[in-house]
């Protein structure tokens, strides 16, 4: 292996950043220890000044140029986190930065690089992926002799990440059983996975990624770094199509396992962390506490840190969170029906087909000109997930004429 950060590196990384932070809150979370039988630790990166940890690389990266490089001004590709401690950084030390970022990012986060760049940086949108953007950042850079701040890639990001490691061992003196941390392009996990690998050996180290871009997973499955063809992007900040070589190297040597979530399940825990602790997290945010039905055997009685790895949400996308969570949970169900050519066809339906705690939260005709005589697409949203086959159940004694659609994506995603 060409690298791997030792204390010592780390340790500087500390003393940099700590010019510019204050460590993020470790919290226990009682509803999580409770349900687990464990005691579950939350390291909060999503109360970071930029709402996610990755200030910390970004600023110890820039901080480590030579004064004529950053005269230059620096570029970096990024799905939006990574833009928004580059965005901080430039701002703090008053050289300007060029920040390429997919056209499919979110608002909030693009707005949310403008605020913390001010007049020292300028967005460039470019590609549908953070693949797309980075290729063209890299290009600029080449051609401007300007410093690449790459997000995960580098020994100075990596070390930058790694201080949350250092922050978790210093906070919390007891032995640590089993730590969560989210991967993207890896940096995070390498950093803190280093970390916990020297100073904490007996720990096991859990990377989780999103199932829609396993991209760290395949590629430690097959011994190399692994590009995918299609990721879902709806992880935005954990969806790359291809991790780093370095991170790679690295995360073969000090993770235990990588767990791949369904994008659904990261839509639940979103949703519960809001509502049960008032937290709000973005989709890679909610990745490593995600993770833990996964290990809910294995972490019983233990200390269990996951790591939250930042806030930056739009809430424009609260309804299909909401939705891929009661996809996931078994609880919204969609069907092509064709009803009865006649009279109440659609009432009998309500009437004799639903439970009493069954909602029809989508109705679509599938015409738009004589639509009584083609099918509809219905929504059907339960209380309860056990009370699907019942419901299955009614429509074949009632010989409903229904093609069921959930497990059909090419369908679904064309008609919902």
């Amino acid at each position: 292996m060409s690298y791997y950060p030792n204390i010592e590196d780390v340790t500087k990384a500390c003393k940099v950043i700590g010019e510019l932070l204050v460590p993020t809150p470790f919290q226990k979370n009682l509803g999580l220890s409770e349900r687990y039988g464990a005691n579950i630790m939350l390291k909060r990166e999503d109360l970071q000044i930029v709402r996610s940890y990755k200030i910390r690389g970004a600023f110890n990266k820039i901080n480590s140029l030579e004064s004529e490089n950053l005269e230059k001004g620096v570029v970096c590709a990024s799905a939006g986190n990574h833009a928004q401690g580059v965005a901080y950084s430039c701002n703090l030390l008053k050289i300007n930065g060029i920040i390429f970022m997919p056209e499919t990012t979110p608002k909030q986060k693009i707005e949310q690089v403008k605020m913390f760049g001010k007049e020292y940086i300028e967005i460039v949108l470019v590609g549908d992926s953070f693949d797309d953007a980075n290729r063209e950042a890299l290009k600029f850079s080449l051609e401007n002799n300007r410093s690449f701040i790459h997000p995960f890639d580098d020994p100075k990001i990596i070390e930058g990440q790694a201080t949350v490691g250092m922050e978790i061992l210093n906070e919390y003196k007891e032995e640590i059983d089993y730590i969560f941390i989210p991967v993207g392009g890896g940096g995070l996990a390498s950093g803190v996975g280093s970390v916990f690998k020297q100073l904490s050996p007996k720990t096991k180290i859990v990377g989780v990624e999103p199932m829609g871009a396993q991209s760290m997973k395949l590629s430690l499955e097959n011994g190399f770094v692994y590009e995918l063809k299609e990721i879902d992007r709806f992880v935005d900040g954990a969806a790359v199509k291809r991790v780093g070589e370095l991170t790679f190297n690295i995360c073969k040597e000090v993770l235990d396992d990588v767990v791949a979530v369904p994008e659904g399940a990261v839509c639940s825990t979103i949703l519960e962390l809001y509502n049960r602790n008032a937290i709000v997290v973005e989709p890679a945010g909610a990745l490593s506490i995600s993770a833990l039905p996964f290990y809910a055997n294995q972490i019983v009685g233990k200390n269990v840190v996951c790591i939250v790895s930042g806030s930056n949400n739009d809430i424009g996308r609260t309804e299909e969170i909401r939705e891929r969570s009661l996809l996931y949970e078994g609880l919204k169900h969609y069907f092509i029906i064709r009803f009865p050519q006649r009279s109440g066809a659609l009432l009998s339906f309500v009437k004799n087909i639903l439970g009493p705690k069954d909602d029809i939260t989508h109705f679509c005709y599938s015409k738009k000109t004589n639509r009584e005589q083609g099918p509809a697409v219905i929504g059907v949203e339960l209380s309860n997930s056990s009370d699907f086959n019942s419901l299955i159940k009614r429509m074949d004694e009632q010989n409903v004429v229904y093609e069921y659609i959930n497990n059909k994506q090419d369908l679904f995603g064309f008609l919902i």
